[in-house]
């Protein structure tokens, strides 16, 4: 990215089809848009996505208004600058357990308390091999304080 761009984090959603996210990408280049990062699903029929584009600053406008127009997508545009990041300690956190209402919130609520962010968090839920339970999983990423006490956390 040059001092003359931006950069842009889209959040997409809508019903899934083939073509959707060829869709997205040919309008950010035609816009002189470069794709930097992505995270897209399949959820309950649902497309779901998240990209970091950076953009020529004067053509985010014209790209955030034809981004708008992309048919069947709900398209939300942010300018985001990026942070000169303080020395972080990186995490990784690999979660298994009985599924259940309120697991996602405690482990973030603690997180929070240690003041732990997460980066990328992913996460799923499966049938428990030879029992009826379902279990639930999650694999997140973690940026902290290099001073951070993990025994504690």
């Amino acid at each position: 990215m040059t001092a003359n761009s931006v950069f842009l984090i889209l959040t997409v959603i809508g019903d899934d089809r083939p073509g959707l996210v060829g869709d997205v990408a040919a309008v950010i280049s035609a816009h002189e848009g470069n794709w930097l990062e992505a995270s897209m699903s399949h959820l309950a029929g649902q497309f779901a996505g998240i990209v970091k584009v950076a953009v020529p600053t004067g053509r985010s406008a014209a790209l955030q208004a034809a981004l708008a127009g992309v048919a069947g997508l709900k398209i939300i545009c942010e300018i985001s600058a990026e942070k000169a990041t303080q020395a972080e300690r990186r995490l990784s956190l690999s979660l298994v357990g009985h599924d259940r209402i309120g697991i996602v919130s405690e482990v973030t609520q603690t997180l929070a308390r240690h003041a732990v962010n997460i980066e990328k968090i992913e996460t799923h839920t499966a049938s428990a091999p030879m029992s009826a339970g379902t279990l639930f999983y999650a694999e997140v990423s973690l940026a902290a304080v290099a001073s951070l006490d993990v025994r504690a956390l």
